[in-house]
């Protein structure tokens, strides 16, 4: 079976073409005006299109698995003019000191992680290279969107690349499993919403779950 790093690969070049704007743009630009300078990584960061929101005031470093999309990020961000530093590397251990960054983001990379455990450990991993006092944004797919009802919460989700498919792996959690996540974790949450686009008055029904959240202890190790 072909796994995300294969996917991702696969998928990258037709993942820039498509994808070449923030889906998430109005909450990674309320992020950015609160924060408005500093260290800043982008865990997940595929080719780098989140960044835009942050290209003034804010010194940028990227961290994705995918070499090929990587390759894809400097291609964007020469288009763009920005100045990011792009690392392959895996959430699961990210290649900094510990209080390199003053703020994180990352929009949809978490729910590409299977198992309890591995989820745990890089929220964790994340909260490390954080500042105490830092902030993290941070999105995933919801199982409550409608069109995951009474569907397993691991799925496979496809993506024409010309005339081949490619299957990638979801995990689609809910709003009290990642709230779980992240308080065991040791992140303080500072809200927990949908995304700006879901109208309905019902959150649990969004695509994704919006978390802003707060390295509010020290970490020791």
């Amino acid at each position: 079976m072909t796994t995300n790093l294969d996917a991702f690969d696969q998928i990258a070049e037709s993942w820039y073409r498509v994808r070449h704007w923030p889906l998430l743009r109005a909450e990674l630009e309320q992020v950015a005006a609160k924060w408005n300078t500093g260290r800043l990584i982008n865990v997940g960061c595929a080719h780098g299109a989140d960044f835009l929101p942050f290209r003034q005031g804010f010194q940028l470093w990227g961290v994705d698995r995918s070499p090929a999309m990587l390759a894809q990020g400097v291609r964007y961000a020469a288009k763009h003019q920005l100045y990011v530093n792009l690392t392959v590397a895996d959430a699961l251990s990210l290649p900094f000191p510990d209080r390199t960054f003053d703020w994180a983001i990352s929009v949809a990379t978490y729910h590409h992680i299977r198992g309890d455990e591995p989820r745990l450990k890089a929220f964790r991993e994340l909260r490390r290279v954080v500042k105490p006092g830092g902030e993290a944004f941070l999105t995933v797919w919801n199982h409550g969107q409608p069109r995951f009802w009474f569907r397993s919460r691991e799925q496979q989700v496809p993506w024409r690349v010309g005339q081949k498919t490619v299957y990638r792996y979801y995990h689609l959690f809910s709003y009290r499993e990642i709230r779980k996540l992240l308080l065991e974790s040791g992140w303080e949450i500072i809200s927990m919403l949908p995304e700006a686009s879901h109208h309905s008055p019902v959150k649990r029904f969004s695509r994704n779950i919006c978390v802003l959240v707060k390295n509010e202890a020290v970490f020791s190790s």
